[in-house]
């Protein structure tokens, strides 16, 4: 018989100890010959990224010795860190930005020099013996002052040839755009492609695809547009075995595959459904040929992600029967009779796959935790479909309180917890997170909001947010928690949010001028938007020009919907989650806003983390920001916490 007890006071076996001590993150797929190689984040080891490889004898070894991490920091998001060549893994380290050459079995030896450049998204010139990459120039010193913002000068983005071994000086073969990205060599090593983009725009605004053949020296020649254009996101461009170009466009207003035959365009898939995702990071791939007639590829429809083969001639789509729902940043790798990717379900944590194509059969090569748990405890991904403003329909995931153990008192309605995702161009993600199991398993429902400007629906849908952020999001988070209210199903009284990075920004600017949350979290979110405008990194410098206006000529608007400005308007508890180390929204943000809070007299509280950039990647701070966020709520919310947490300072805390 289930014990009665108040919702957010119900024991959980799903701990922070349990969630950080067995949790890992996967991505970043290659094949070589019959070897899989992926990149593993591991919270335990400070957040060290490291390549693993899996042979076909099943055996599982680490490539990346202690102290390396493959990480780059070009765009400051990475992605793209590492490729694989007949058994020699080159990758940068995080620590110094240098690439590396690690040949099998030995140790790792630096091929680029010892000076502030960044490498990213490499392909491996055989013909030549190099690998040509994104390089990013830091050596830029002084600052520059262009209309209105200050800063250092911007580091240049180009494309360059790195000798293998680390021999011959790096040959600059493509820049000029502000930033360029997937070099992709075509295999006969005689032409390469690539694609551009210019401020103000991001790549899923507009990006260029171009292509340019190599001269006897290795150099390119005058290169030439060939797809996409400023209001046309070109999106992971690759040449088929038999020498093709193929790449993925808007241009219908969903993300479809294309094929360039003789100069000519033509669409392969046309369907409502996206098979490109937003590119915050480098080598992220939503489809790979299987052979020169087939594709396998990936594609979320109706806010689920689904597996399938493309015959090229034919353009027939045949779906693969999988329990996948979720493609994490669309990782899949094909080759010799099997696919490769990282995928999960509301049941399922985030798995690498294999796919053998023969015997429709698969098997999980690595999980990101292998924790084995009662499925009494665990939430399950409900869509949502909400009505918002101007009429429109709104997306988001509803996860209610689950323990087995545990019913709540008659009659009462449990708190909600929304969540506002960060990009803000990105999306919810329906894979079992014991992240938000952490929530829902001690009585607190979880609703995971795809607002307008969220990837998955659509151009026009992601398009919602031009020029409405703070908004158009906090409209959709107010609704969807107000939509719950209305079902029964949360009580309004018990109202939080929380998000990161852009998602941050939604919950300040939602506790700030909306009165529906009673409480919210931070976690390196922006408070002030023309302090970021002013002193973010290069890939985002322009960025809110598109999502709010140009600055400093709609410095209104700037004003208007930063948070700092109007905290005479914030009259509900909220606490702060900041690492130290960030250099995409700095430190200051969230110091700013905690200052302005305390002195309202509103509880608030302040944790920063040394050591962490955007996002938390140590145990000891992932762990202790859920706990904190769960601790400042049972103190404003009033319910016993079933777990001994350590407490948290809050200022103005009534008692």
């Amino acid at each position: 018989m289930p014990t009665t007890a108040p919702y957010g006071s119900w024991q959980s076996p799903i701990t922070t100890d349990l969630i950080v001590s067995g949790s890992i993150g996967l991505g970043q797929l290659a094949l070589d010959d019959e070897d899989i190689y992926w990149v593993e984040m591991r919270p335990s080891e400070g957040g060290r990224m490291v390549v693993v490889k899996w042979d076909t004898d099943g055996e599982v070894s680490d490539i990346t010795p202690e102290p390396f991490s493959v990480r780059t920091r070009v765009h400051e998001y990475g992605g793209g860190a590492y490729l694989v060549d007949k058994g020699v893994v080159y990758f940068s380290n995080f620590s110094d930005q240098r690439m590396y050459r690690q040949d099998h079995g030995g140790a790792p030896e630096a091929i680029t020099p010892e000076i502030d450049m960044r490498y990213a998204d490499g392909c491996f010139d055989a013909k030549r013996d190099r690998i040509i990459c994104v390089r990013e120039d830091h050596t830029l010193k002084g600052r520059t002052t262009l209309k209105g913002r200050t800063m250092t000068g911007e580091p240049v983005n180009s494309i360059v040839a790195v000798d293998a071994k680390g021999q011959a000086e790096q040959l600059v073969l493509t820049q000029g755009a502000d930033f360029c990205s997937n070099p992709r060599i075509s295999p006969d090593g005689s032409t390469l492609a690539w694609l551009t983009w210019d401020h103000p725009n991001m790549p899923w605004d507009g990006t260029f695809l171009l292509t340019a053949t190599f001269d006897a020296e290795g150099q390119l020649g005058e290169p030439q547009v060939v797809a996409g254009g400023r209001t046309e996101s070109i999106f992971q461009p690759e040449w088929s075995p038999d020498g093709v170009l193929h790449f993925v466009s808007d241009r219908s207003g969903w993300w479809n595959l294309w094929r360039l035959e003789n100069g000519q365009e033509r669409q392969l898939t046309s369907r409502s459904a996206e098979f490109g995702k937003p590119q915050w990071v480098f080598g992220s791939g939503t489809y790979s040929f299987a052979s020169a007639e087939l594709i396998a590829c990936s594609y979320v429809e109706g806010g689920a992600w689904k597996v399938a083969m493309l015959h090229i001639e034919s353009g027939m789509l045949l779906a693969i029967d999988t329990p996948f729902s979720e493609m994490g940043r669309g990782d899949i790798q094909a080759g010799d009779g099997k696919i490769v990717f990282v995928a999960g379900a509301p049941s399922l944590p985030m798995t690498l796959v294999l796919f053998d194509l023969a015997n429709s059969k698969w098997q999980e090569l690595r999980k990101a935790h292998d924790l084995d748990i009662d499925s009494g405890y665990l939430s399950t991904a409900q869509p949502v479909e909400f009505p918002t403003e101007d009429g429109k329909t709104a997306h988001a995931f509803f996860y209610p309180p689950r323990n087995s153990e545990f019913q709540a008192l008659a009659g009462e309605k449990p708190p909600l917890l929304v969540k506002s995702h960060g990009g803000p161009t990105g999306a919810a993600s329906t894979a079992l997170d014991l992240g938000i199991q952490f929530w829902t398993s001690r009585g607190i429902g979880v609703l995971d909001v795809n607002y307008g400007g969220s990837t998955g629906y659509g151009r026009e849908y992601r398009e919602r947010l031009n020029g409405a952020w703070g908004i158009v999001d906090v409209d959709d988070c107010s609704n969807a928690a107000l939509h719950l209210v209305g079902r029964g199903e949360a009580d309004g009284d018990r109202l939080a949010i929380d998000g990161g990075s852009a998602g941050g920004y939604t919950t300040l600017a939602a506790l700030t001028f909306k009165e529906v949350f009673k409480a919210g979290a931070s976690h390196y979110g922006v408070s002030d938007l023309e302090a970021l405008a002013k002193e973010t990194h290069k890939f985002e410098a322009r960025y809110l020009d598109g999502l709010v206006g140009p600055y400093p000529e709609r410095q209104d608007l700037y004003h208007e919907r930063s948070p700092i400005h109007h905290t005479d308007r914030l009259s509900c508890p909220l606490i702060l989650f900041q690492g130290l180390e960030d250099q995409i929204v700095p430190p200051n943000q969230a110091e700013m806003m905690f200052d302005a809070v305390r002195a309202k007299g509103i509880p608030t509280a302040y944790i920063p983390f040394e050591g962490e950039q955007h996002g938390f990647r140590r145990a000891e701070n992932i762990k202790r920001a859920l706990e904190a966020e769960l601790y400042f709520y049972s103190k404003v919310f009033g319910f016993e916490l079933a777990d001994q947490i350590e407490p948290v300072d809050i200022v103005n805390l009534p008692g």
